[in-house]
């Protein structure tokens, strides 16, 4: 079993911790990987998400108008647009 005792830094606002190689490794875990982080019970637990691409139907589910802002289409030309 990899363990390690670490310091938490700051990055930014943010704080961070560098995993150490023998760690991810031993996770299964590797740069750019998505992963799902929750509090349980007082542990932050880091869980990797399956990798692929979501298809169009997934994307479209996560879509929230509120919380991703910007503009909706518009149903009609606004500029010099040609329909």
């Amino acid at each position: 079993m990899a363990e390690a005792i670490l310091s938490i830094k700051h990055w930014g606002n943010n704080l961070g911790v560098r995993l150490p190689q023998a760690v991810a490794r031993e996770a299964r875990l590797h740069a750019d990987q998505q992963v799902r982080m929750v509090v349980e019970g007082g542990r932050v637990v880091i869980e990797p998400l399956p990798a692929g691409e979501l298809s169009l139907e997934e994307r479209l589910q996560r879509f929230d108008p509120t919380r991703h802002g910007g503009e909706v289409m518009a149903d009609a030309a606004v500029g010099a647009e040609r329909w």
